[in-house]
């Protein structure tokens, strides 16, 4: 099954077949378990090449003062924290994350940084955003948008609550196309970076778990296509790091 089927019951988690109903408390479980420990994990599993992927985010996405941007899955803040810096604190995030325990790690990291304005912390779901009609300038999501149940709805909702001519923007794992590159990549993902996971967070199955969501999620031609589907024009993607990442950019017109 694809990311993108949604004539089923029932739907992915990793590997695993599980109710669609569930799906959502299974994520959650796995980044309330590794929130702590998220970006000390994000650098050692990218030997802090995913700080170079979100810098490429926010030079893209090109934020102007005053804008309102939504981040969806954004709970430790590293997306919003960089858009704030672009715009020199004139503009304001909405950061939301199905996770407590995320929002709470963004939450603590802004008090450290002496962020005290231009942040609203909301705990929601992308798939029902808690925000009214064309409102924010601008929608992010990075490496979010594989553990959502139902994605095209998630787009719609990106669509529904863009202004027109408001920018999406979506940093997810993509697929690897060099050969050499993708049997080492294979290699890496599924015998060392679970074993990291184990080490470092304590936690094993849920590294698993995200290891598996990357395979499962849909090659960035087919999530193009979703964009469009789902009212966008002028979508675009670039690949980074030979196809590891791919960086989506569309406009709801």
């Amino acid at each position: 099954m694809t990311a993108s089927d949604n004539s089923s019951d029932s739907t992915h988690f990793g590997f695993r077949e599980v109710p669609k109903d569930e799906k959502a408390g299974l994520v959650r479980g796995v980044f309330d378990s590794v929130a702590e420990n998220y970006d000390l994990m994000n650098d050692l599993m990218s030997g802090g090449v995913h700080r170079l992927w979100k810098s490429a985010m926010i030079d893209w996405l090109m934020p102007r003062k005053g804008q309102h941007l939504l981040d969806v899955a954004g709970g430790t803040g590293d997306i919003a924290f960089r858009f704030l810096d672009a715009v020199e604190g004139d503009g304001r995030v909405t950061v939301l994350d199905i996770n407590h325990a995320m929002l709470s790690v963004g939450q603590d990291r802004a008090i450290d940084q002496g962020r005290l304005t231009g942040l609203d912390w909301v705990n929601g779901d992308a798939q029902s955003l808690p925000l009214p009609d064309k409102s924010v300038d601008a929608y992010t999501i990075a490496f979010g948008i594989r553990n959502v149940t139902d994605i095209p709805k998630a787009l719609r909702e990106a669509y529904r609550v863009l202004k027109p001519g408001g920018r999406f923007l979506c940093l997810e794992f993509s697929k690897v196309e060099a050969p050499a590159l993708k049997e080492f990549y294979d290699f890496y993902s599924f015998k060392l970076l679970p074993e990291i996971g184990g080490l470092v967070a304590k936690d094993k199955p849920s590294y698993q778990y995200l290891v598996e969501s990357i395979r499962l999620f849909p090659d960035a031609d087919r999530f193009a296509e979703m964009l469009r589907e789902a009212g966008f024009g002028q979508v675009k993607y670039r690949r980074l790091s030979g196809g590891i990442a791919a960086l989506h950019s569309a406009w709801r017109l």
